[in-house]
């Protein structure tokens, strides 16, 4: 029997038992369902966060800190309080309440510049503002963010902050476009509004600055939800800020950006963090920051996929159970064609390609279902619940990683039938054919 021949018959030897092979297509359609499923879901994030950070951009630069000797700003059930240090500034990351780091000063901007591997420093200044005011006088309290060079806003409407031009410009988060008053994001391009600080000796002062753009807010902007100001806000609002603080204490710093060479390999990159390191820094680059949300993701998908390959595995279970069956009913047939010449091998091929068959059927139903289900999904979350996220798909689909699926489950299929597959390969033919 040819290849062709045995690829048809086994196919067609498929549905002899419809009911039975239905069921066991139906298993097989639940596992490769959530295997496909899932598989998109961590597609879609990683997506995102991946085209929003090729947005952002700046991946030549690191996050530098001062290392602490011990996590410094909150108390340890271990080691007990923290002692105090005078040098230690809020900080600028994410953290528990009150964490705080130790301040860089001059110097500190100074030794980083003589790290080998550092190209240039530039100290981030850290500004607080008490709220934003819009034309109608409402009153929001807003964060101040700060970007580098070669990191870029999102916008929605109008454009980045000018750094090069003396005017105040910031990028206002399109959250707060409609509660300061504005009809839409192109309305508020251009618009003035007013940031409130309030000084060292507890003085506010209101300074005006007109909207360049509107930003998109996402989980992996470099500012969130704050507005980004151009160098010129960014220096007035410091200045202001700073104002009645004794000059030796104006410059210090919760953290600073060094910037290094763009083609540096991950080699290199590594070995500026041990320089740091060992010059009493903690560098921290974008690529590090996202891996940990990215960690989150797979390991999220990874145990959804578990439960996947479980329902499989049972599945395979029931490939087991038809296909031996199947050997049992045609046991007569199996000893006619071995009587006729067809080889064992040709036999244990005949019914494990019948296995992969029902494995591709379930697979590709399973992985087709998925797909329609994971799109409507998305599209309907896209309109509500995940509105503030735009260019989100929530569960977005690799051609590859469905055809892995599909094969996959193709080959567990292919070894569930191995076993029915070798008892049929060994029937002797004239015992066979004695069977009632």
């Amino acid at each position: 029997m040819r290849t062709l021949d045995l690829i048809g018959t086994a196919v067609s030897n498929t549905f002899r038992s419809k009911t039975r092979t239905i069921l066991t297509i139906l298993a097989i359609f639940v596992g490769a369902f959530t295997l496909t499923l899932t598989n998109g879901l961590g597609t879609g994030i990683n997506a995102y966060i991946d085209d929003t950070v090729s947005g952002v951009g700046a991946s030549d630069t690191m996050t530098v800190t001062k290392t602490a000797e011990s996590t410094a700003g909150f108390a340890s059930t271990d080691s007990g309080p923290t002692e105090y240090n005078p040098d230690s500034v809020t900080s600028a990351q994410p953290g528990p309440p009150g964490a705080t780091v130790v301040a860089l000063g001059p110097d500190d901007l100074s030794a980083l510049g003589d790290v080998d591997g550092v190209l240039d420093v530039q100290a981030t200044k850290s500004i607080t503002a008490d709220y934003i005011e819009g034309g109608d006088g409402s009153k929001y309290v807003v964060s101040v963010g700060s970007l580098v060079a070669g990191q870029a806003v999102n916008v929605l409407a109008g454009s980045e902050p000018d750094d090069s031009s003396a005017d105040l410009q910031l990028a206002l988060p399109a959250s707060y476009v409609e509660p300061l008053g504005f009809s839409s994001d192109d309305d508020a391009v251009g618009q003035t509004v007013t940031i409130q600080v309030t000084d060292a000796t507890r003085t506010p002062h209101l300074i005006e600055a007109t909207i360049s753009g509107v930003a998109e807010e996402s989980i992996a902007s470099p500012t969130g939800s704050a507005i980004v100001p151009n160098d010129a806000l960014t220096d007035q609002l410091f200045e202001t800020q700073n104002i009645g603080v004794p000059a030796d204490q104006v410059e210090r710093y919760a953290q600073a950006t060094v910037w290094f060479s763009p083609d540096a390999t991950d080699e290199q990159i590594s070995d500026l963090k041990t320089n740091l390191a060992d010059a009493g820094y903690t560098g921290t680059t974008v690529a590090d920051q996202l891996g940990t949300i990215k960690t989150v993701i797979d390991g999220i998908v990874l145990v959804l996929n578990a439960f996947a390959v479980i329902a499989l595995l049972a599945a395979s279970f029931g490939i087991v159970n038809t296909l031996l069956m199947s050997v049992q009913e045609r046991t007569r047939e199996i000893g006619l064609m071995k009587a006729m010449g067809m080889g064992s091998g040709r036999v244990f091929g005949l019914f494990s390609l019948e296995a992969a068959f029902i494995g591709f059927l379930g697979s590709a139903i399973g992985a087709v279902g998925a797909i329609l289900a994971g799109t409507a999904i998305s599209t309907a979350l896209s309109g509500s619940l995940l509105a503030d996220l735009p260019g989100l798909d929530l569960i977005a689909f690799d051609p590859l990683s469905i055809g892995a699926v599909i094969l996959i489950v193709m080959l567990i299929a292919f070894l569930a039938g191995t076993l029915p597959a070798a008892r049929a390969a060994k029937a002797d033919p004239v015992e066979s054919l004695r069977y009632e």
